[in-house]
């Protein structure tokens, strides 16, 4: 009896373990307990993937499996750092549980596993101690170690003063294949072939013609959208913007610049981040942006001419709403950066976009046409040189810039302290000081693309519907079938199969 209970009482202790990995998604990790947690989620989450791949595998295979066709069979897509445990796992696997020499197992890993990257925000790129790492993880400290001495014994370039555009194309991948995101076609306004597709840049194809029925079927589509997102808001607030409608839609981080944009506006604006559980700075900007929000929506002189609406617990079910309802789309991440998502290709499909050259921006402004995105900022070469002129003391803020960060220290906001906020947009060198993403740099550039916006959203009939209509037509390259099918085609090597 006894033995039981303790038995019970084991498996108790187990199941309770396991229930703390999973409690909280995403801890945060500033203390050691959230760096841990984290990583036994990562560890668990990679470990019983491969697991359950290897058993499937050997169910279907009769338990006798030929290890080198396992990567004919597997395919293992890594997405960002996250799940990079994937590797060292593998290898353990088959190193110490299926008995495979090191040289195999290497070369089975490197055919199986495939990474793809989409930002070097350093927030979220996982970094671990080896401290941490050998506590939990000591066999697979070995390994990484292992990997990185047969790296280091390949390698052929040591301290040697390379041009950096030399470096970029000995790493670069050919392989590279963009974010995408499914295309409905119910929400598609039109007919979109890739096939026939000439190879002009200005957004004009033969395919898709912007003749004034095309611009008046779609001026009442987004009419009725516009009506669905502002009725959607209005039961979640109360209240909802009237007239033109400006989303931001990206994870908040403090490259986008928002802190201090948003008191610039003249469009009603709604705005959607996801910040990190214990991302202070952003946090920050969240509270600056619902402080902004509250003044300006109770502003009787203001009144309907702009209104600021924070929309929490955004979901795909409030997305499938914004996104429609939405007629100009801000993508405002500092350029370099590769702060990559696909939420500026969910808008472009719907219409206008303004934004730096970012990430995805870069491809959408070529498939749509240079004349229909909207454009501003610094671009990515230029970005050393503008931080080194602001470390030398050379920089002079434009003196709107500096008329915003003044009006927000008058209080007008409300009564919490945005000094640290503020600060960090000034001195002269640091990362979290000195402006280092370069927000007043691209401040001005920013205002005046704006004025372009109004210019081309008064023109509804000649120039912003047809732009509108165009930046639906140049996104067919961003259709996650079109990725998927490149993926299999280049980077798994596997050939779609009929089912029965």
């Amino acid at each position: 009896m006894i033995a039981v209970d303790l038995l019970q009482n084991s498996v108790s202790l187990k199941f309770c373990i396991l229930d703390q990995i999973c409690y909280i998604l995403y801890p945060g990790d500033e203390s050691l307990e959230g760096k841990t947690l984290g990583l036994k989620q990562q560890y668990t989450l990679c470990s019983a993937s491969l697991q359950d791949i290897i058993a499937r595998l050997e169910r279907r295979s009769g338990n006798t499996v030929n290890w080198d066709e396992f990567p004919e069979k597997v395919a293992v897509q890594m997405n960002d750092t996250h799940p990079t445990l994937i590797i060292p796992e593998l290898l353990r696997i088959l190193i110490d549980v299926k008995g495979l020499s090191w040289k195999q197992a290497c070369e089975i890993t490197q055919r199986t596993v495939a990474y793809t990257n989409h930002t070097v925000l350093p927030e979220v790129l996982e970094k671990w101690s080896f401290a941490l790492l050998g506590e939990l993880l000591p066999r697979h400290v070995e390994i990484i170690k292992m990997i990185d001495e047969e790296l280091n014994q390949m390698r052929i370039l040591d301290n040697v003063e390379i041009p950096s555009s030399v470096l970029e194309s000995l790493i670069k991948s050919e392989e590279g294949k963009e974010q995408a995101v499914e295309q409905k076609e119910e929400k598609q306004q039109v007919e979109q072939e890739e096939e026939g597709k000439d190879d002009s840049k200005d957004g004009e194809t033969e395919a898709v013609k912007a003749e004034t029925t095309e611009e008046e079927e779609k001026t009442k589509v987004e009419k009725v959208e516009v009506e669905d997102a502002q009725e959607k808001i209005k039961r979640i607030f109360g209240s909802a913007p009237n007239g033109p409608q400006m989303v931001r839609m990206e994870n908040l981080c403090v490259v986008s610049g928002h802190a201090v944009n948003g008191v610039a506006e003249i469009h009603s604006e709604i705005v959607k981040k996801e910040v990190f559980n214990e991302f202070y700075e952003a946090k920050r900007i969240v509270k600056f942006i619902t402080d902004v929000g509250e003044t300006v929506n109770h502003d009787p002189e203001i009144g309907d001419l702009l209104k600021v609406v924070f929309v929490p617990d955004y979901n795909v079910s409030v997305a499938e709403v914004l996104i429609p309802g939405s007629e100009l789309s801000q993508h405002i991440i500092t350029a370099g950066m590769e702060a990559s998502g696909t939420s500026n290709m969910k808008f472009a499909m719907n219409g206008c976009l303004i934004g730096t050259l970012d990430g995805a921006n870069v491809e959408i402004r070529e498939e749509v046409g240079e004349g229909n995105f909207f454009l501003f900022g610094a671009q990515a070469h230029e970005i050393a040189g503008l931080r080194k002129e602001r470390a030398e003391g050379k920089f002079v803020p434009d003196p709107r810039f500096e008329e915003v960060k003044a009006y927000v220290r008058t209080g007008v906001f409300g009564p919490y302290n945005y000094e640290e906020l503020i600060g960090s947009l000034e001195g002269n060198e640091g990362y979290g000081r000195a402006d280092y993403f370069l927000v007043g740099k691209d401040f001005p550039d920013y205002i005046e693309c704006q004025d372009k916006v109004d210019e081309a959203y008064l023109d509804q009939k000649q120039k912003w519907t047809k732009m509108s209509i165009l930046n639906t037509a140049g996104s067919s390259k961003f259709s996650s079938d079109r990725t998927i099918h490149q993926y299999a085609r280049d980077i798994w090597r596997i050939e779609p199969v009929e089912l029965p």
